[in-house]
């Protein structure tokens, strides 16, 4: 359970913007997302090369 104190005279909108932040960070909404729907070993493998050869050509065409 997060807990975000909320200081003296602090704006309301300011105490949601931190606890969404450190929810955020948590990676609790990312876990539930993938839980949500099941993806098959290989496509996740695939998925993750497929990334990993995009990233490296940005970072082949920076430093051409």
């Amino acid at each position: 359970m997060l807990i975000v104190p909320i200081k003296e005279g602090e704006n309301i909108d300011r105490a949601l913007k931190r606890y969404k932040r450190k929810f955020d960070r948590t990676g609790r909404k990312r876990a539930l997302q993938t839980r949500k729907q099941y993806t098959k070993p290989s496509v996740a493998r695939r998925a993750q090369i497929q990334k990993a050869q995009y990233i490296q050509k940005l970072r082949d065409a920076e430093d051409v």
